[in-house]
């Protein structure tokens, strides 16, 4: 279930960050995020300005970052909000592949193929074992393709 992190997301790995290593370089952080040491300082900014972080300096040219009790409110409530997001995601897709497997029951399947990895491909398993759909590599039987974010059934069988 990756996606490009949001500004939020961003912003709620570097207090995570920070609030493990307070003395973590902006270098690290970018490394650590994957991004420009520029978008980390405009982030870090933005928090500083919002008093979500403090900055001290700890020697002539390393900084040492302090959460502000605002900033661990915020990082609890971004981190709410992503384990809200999180699970509606997860309930969507469950639901989406329970409506394909009904599909499948339907057309007189109890077994699919699945395509694909991931978090989302795991989700697909979870829910064929639940509903009682054996996974198979057989030709002949429908199939869960996974694509990003994406669950397709494909009811062409070669056999059929």
């Amino acid at each position: 279930m990756t996606q490009p992190p949001s500004n939020t997301a961003r912003e709620l790995s570097l207090l995570e960050y920070i609030e493990r290593d307070p003395d973590v370089t902006q270098a690290t952080l970018a490394a650590q995020l994957g991004v420009a040491v520029g978008t980390v300082n405009w982030h870090l900014k933005r928090l500083i300005a919002k008093g979500y972080i403090k900055v001290k300096r700890a020697e002539r040219r390393k900084l040492r970052y302090i959460i502000t009790p605002e900033g661990l409110a915020l990082r609890a409530r971004l981190t709410m909000d992503y384990i809200e997001r999180s699970l509606a995601l997860y309930r969507k897709m469950r639901q989406k592949v329970k409506e394909h497997l009904a599909t499948v029951r339907q057309a007189g399947f109890d077994r699919v193929r699945l395509k694909g990895e991931g978090d989302v491909a795991d989700i697909c398993r979870l829910t064929c074992l639940e509903q009682g759909i054996e996974i198979v590599t057989d030709d002949g039987v429908p199939e869960l393709e996974v694509n990003g974010l994406k669950v397709l059934l494909h009811m062409e069988t070669e056999n059929a």
